[in-house]
């Protein structure tokens, strides 16, 4: 029996992940598949440059054509990341009979739908275990482990240069510039990292994790995002005061007819095994009626722990195309004609419990003005750090709430910032406890 040929678009570190992972892993991907998959072709606009992972110059081209192209490739692999090449990549690769299996989180968040209905009107599957938490294998668990669930909450940290960052806040007392420029030194961030620290790549994973969670399109721009480049080493220490640590998470929830879809810098509680998640890992809690509470982690990023989630999509996308069966697994986990319009709440509605740091002038009665404020639109006081005294100087006023509801929230502080005792904007910052909905 022939092998399955696979041609690479894009000789990068996930490039050279993947290359890697079929070299060393070769014997075992055979005696698995049953047939040699065979890397027949690469493809870089440079292929002179040297990389960690070397290929034969026979298999080199800087001719993207030379792989869409050619009838003799069953899968590409689209790796240049980006938006409008990839996109045109994946469209040509499937109007020329191929498969494709891509990494790029981004373009799927922003074409995916279209892309996906394309592929199954031409006979054609799109695997893309890569594009969300790297070597973890959620996709694959969302879309078939778990599908015989209805998931009701998924939540977690999906950003390694994110979750790295507030590591080093909270254990070395690093500013967020500071720690950003340590992660950029150990090659974590990039030179321009706003779209991992301002919350945006975690967004595009957490729009294509709800859509196959719910049955839904992907809806990227309805996720509501904020990141973490705010957030002060004082907020960090305040929280842990009060027994919380702090992450930038995704958070999904299906409830009463509805869908949040949020992410921001989020206060868990110290002994939550989230809490426990340092570094560059990845990991991400999952709910179902059935199954009830599970959680995947790993690494989130990095060449091999990402190339090993590509050569599992090709694994899979071969085993279709010997059986005859692609698109045996519907591309977002339910049949497109299935997928629905579940209304996407509005951050305004959403309910949970929040920290607030006022900095106030130190003088008699500026705790009863914020905390009448507060009373007005019905937001209950849990607990207080008031630190002093500081003659002439404003201090801080630190506060945890009860459930209360963002509109409510952001009406009072926008009222309380209008007060002259009142030198800075407040800081917000939402907390998961076991008084918020189905946090486990």
């Amino acid at each position: 029996m022939r092998s399955i040929r696979v041609g690479l678009i894009g000789w990068g570190t996930v490039g050279c992940g993947v290359i890697q992972v079929l070299r060393e892993n070769e014997a075992d991907i055979r005696n698995r598949l049953g047939v040699p998959l065979e890397l027949r072709r690469v493809a870089d606009l440079d292929i002179d440059r040297p990389r960690p992972v070397s290929v034969p110059r026979d298999l080199l081209t800087n001719r993207i054509d030379d792989i869409l192209n050619d009838p003799d490739i069953d899968i590409v692999v689209e790796l240049i990341g980006g938006l409008d090449a990839a996109r045109e990549v994946i469209r040509r690769a499937i109007d020329s009979g191929k498969h494709v299996v891509t990494a790029n989180k981004a373009l799927l968040a922003h074409s995916g739908n279209e892309l996906f209905r394309v592929a199954a009107e031409r006979g054609r599957a799109i695997g893309f275990e890569a594009s969300v938490a790297g070597g973890i294998p959620l996709i694959k668990a969302l879309r078939e482990g778990l599908a015989g669930n209805r998931i009701q909450t998924i939540f977690g940290i999906l950003n390694g240069t994110a979750n790295y960052i507030l590591t080093r806040m909270a254990e070395g007392g690093l500013s967020f510039e500071d720690a950003l420029g340590e992660a950029q030194q150990m090659g974590y961030a990039e030179a321009n990292p706003a779209l991992d620290v301002e919350g945006i790549d975690t967004a595009h994973k957490l729009a294509i994790a709800s859509a196959l969670s719910f049955g839904t399109p992907i809806r990227f721009d309805e996720v509501y995002t904020e990141g973490i480049s705010h957030i002060d080493p004082d907020d960090i220490q305040f929280g842990e005061e009060f027994g919380y640590s702090l992450k930038l998470l995704a958070i999904a929830r299906h409830m009463d007819g509805r869908i949040e879809t949020r992410v921001h810098p989020t206060l868990i509680p110290r002994h939550h095994v989230l809490a426990s998640v340092k570094g560059a890992y990845n990991a991400v809690h999952v709910q179902g009626n059935a199954v009830g509470n599970i959680m995947l982690y790993g690494m989130g990023a990095g060449m091999m722990p990402t190339g090993s989630a590509v050569v599992g999509d090709l694994i899979d996308l071969a085993r279709d195309i010997l059986g005859s069966t692609p698109g045996r697994v519907p591309a977002l986990a339910f049949q497109p004609d299935r997928l629905a319009e579940i209304a996407i709440k509005p951050i305004a509605d959403v309910s949970t419990c929040y920290y607030f740091r006022f900095s106030a002038l130190d003088q008699p009665g500026v705790l009863s003005k914020v905390s009448g404020i507060l009373g007005k639109y019905h937001i209950s006081i849990a607990a207080v750090i008031q630190k002093g005294r500081r003659k002439a100087s404003s201090v801080p006023i630190v506060m945890l709430t009860h459930e209360a509801l963002e509109s409510n929230v952001r009406a009072a502080l926008a009222e309380i910032d209008q007060l002259d005792i009142v030198t800075a904007p407040t800081q917000i910052i939402r907390i998961e406890n076991q008084e918020t909905n189905n946090f486990f």
